[in-house]
């Protein structure tokens, strides 16, 4: 399968997780990365700078209009919902919250859904709530890879196990197990 792309939602946990994961794709990793990561209407600049120096790919806040381009991570900025268009740029919204957020997880996976089809790879980290899991399941019936962190090696397991509840996906993996398939699925 060739993606084109691989979307993240986490809350609660997260940072820990993705300070796993996201040093271990590597520096020619092909897709983009995008991710929600709740984190309320705190600024990401921290842990974005903390993300470059260990990370081998550029990451980044997302802007409205912006291409989404390869090798590159891009977070969704707070208080924003971030979509992706059909023309592959990323645009940001602030309608109402949903599942309690605002960047929602549900809608980053829905619109990249529609964006990539099966060319898309979706997964959920550790979390405290349920967004995310309706996402995964429409990523799923469009035909595209879907990946659910093991509950048992989440910090808080209430948003995997939501995921689970939803949809049967491909992978549940423990969280250090995570990077090393993406690389597989994206570079085999």
């Amino acid at each position: 399968m060739n993606y084109k792309a691989i979307v993240i939602g986490t809350s609660f946990g997260g940072l820990e997780a993705l300070k796993i994961i996201l040093p271990g794709l590597g520096k020619e990793f092909p897709v983009p990365v995008i991710i929600v990561l709740h984190i309320g209407d705190h600024s990401n600049d921290t842990f974005i700078n903390y993300m470059n120096s260990i990370c081998p790919l550029k990451v980044t806040e997302a802007e409205n209009n912006e291409e989404i381009k390869p090798g590159h991570i891009y977070f969704a900025p707070p208080n924003y919902h971030l979509l992706i268009e059909p023309d592959f740029t990323f645009s940001l919204s602030t309608e109402e919250k949903y599942n309690y957020s605002r960047p929602s997880i549900d809608i980053l996976f829905e619109s990249a859904a529609w964006a990539y089809s099966k060319n898309l790879i979706g997964i959920i980290l550790s979390g405290a709530n349920s967004d995310g899991a309706y996402g995964l399941k429409l990523i799923k019936e469009f035909g595209g890879m879907t990946l659910v962190q093991n509950p048992c090696s989440a910090t808080s397991p209430t948003m995997p196990r939501a995921a689970l509840k939803m949809v049967l996906p491909e992978y549940r993996l423990k969280l250090e197990d995570i990077a090393v398939k993406l690389v597989e699925l994206t570079n085999g």
